[in-house]
């Protein structure tokens, strides 16, 4: 065989090993611009906002971004930690623990704050009927408890309880994993009342269900109670209207931040671009969630005296954003 042939045979093989190794690369490139989002099941609040920020990151800024549900925060924290989920949604408690080393996971070093994209508006809620009006009138009702999926929820609940003089004694408890199932234990008649945020579809669900929820009142006589079990709540007002389901009149409802979570190993340039991004679409945001109306560069940073993403960091500094004092 001449040299000529053998080179023009060779050729054809030269150009499927380029080929597939530019692909190969290709692959590789694409995967590295993959951002999983870990976040609560679907109905809840944060599912929602990981949806709807998931979206516009994508429409927006080009960032193939993966919603990833679990069961709970005791899963979303490890993922973000260890990089199996390079964004993540968790409320402050959560994080907090995990940061501090005092959650049942663990500590998790590695965990850092992107910023609060709108708060937790939550509260305890009976069927519309109910003869209950206050927390107090919970005493000896059957209400959700456990939360193994979700753990520091409970912290959360007890608190709540607090502000009407109970404990977790006071009541008859019916373990549950996650609020989720605690809202279809209400609804299916094994439960007196359930805990949930409001935004969340779950509650819309669950008041089309049963033929109509009501908020119980949080008295703010009760606050410092709750502080002592849960320092980082406090209540804010609600008013009736179609966010807040089961408010008949102007009171005070339990509420405690929701943080975006990362990190150590994601580029600060990928957190300074979501920010950025989340920030110049703040319509689109709301069109998926409406409990981001609330969102903002300057809300986003608050000092919880908790580890920010270098990113983060970078962006706030930039845009000349201090951090604000947590209530």
């Amino acid at each position: 065989m001449s040299s000529l042939t053998r080179g023009r045979m060779l050729r054809p093989l030269k150009l499927l090993t380029a080929a597939v190794a530019a692909m190969s690369l290709s692959g590789g490139m694409a995967a590295a611009q993959t951002y999983a989002f870990a976040t609560l099941p679907p109905g809840t609040l944060n599912y929602t906002t990981a949806s709807a920020i998931a979206k516009v990151l994508k429409e927006k800024a080009g960032m193939n971004v993966l919603v990833r549900p679990t069961a709970g925060d005791a899963a979303i924290l490890p993922m973000v930690n260890n990089n199996e989920a390079q964004i993540g949604i968790s409320n402050i408690l959560e994080v907090a623990d995990a940061l501090h080393g005092v959650a049942k996971e663990g500590k998790q070093p590695n965990l850092r704050l992107i910023g609060s994209p709108h708060t937790f508006r939550g509260t305890f809620w009976v069927k519309k009927g109910s003869p209950m009006k206050t927390i107090a009138d919970l005493k000896g009702k059957r209400v959700p408890m456990g939360y193994t999926a979700m753990p520091t929820l409970q912290r959360l609940a007890n608190a709540i309880l607090a502000t009407g003089g109970l404990t977790p004694k006071d009541v008859s408890p019916v373990l549950v994993p996650n609020v989720v199932r605690g809202a279809d234990t209400f609804a299916n008649g094994d439960a007196d009342m359930f805990f949930f945020a409001f935004g969340a579809p779950k509650v819309r669900e669950v008041d089309a269900t049963v033929g109509g929820i009501r908020a119980l009142t949080i008295p703010a006589s009760g606050l410092a109670a709750a502080q002592k079990i849960f320092r980082y709540g406090y209540l804010t007002k609600a008013v009736p209207n179609p966010f807040f389901i089961g408010v008949t009149h102007p009171m005070d409802v339990y509420a405690w931040d929701n943080l975006l979570i990362t990190n150590d190993k994601v580029p600060a340039k990928v957190i300074e671009k979501i920010i950025a991004t989340l920030v110049a679409n703040k319509k689109d945001l709301v069109a998926v969630q409406p409990a981001l109306r609330e969102f903002s560069a300057q809300n986003m940073y608050k000092d919880y005296g908790l580890p920010y993403a270098k990113g983060a960091l970078a962006y706030y500094k930039a845009h000349h954003i201090e951090a604000k004092a947590t209530k």
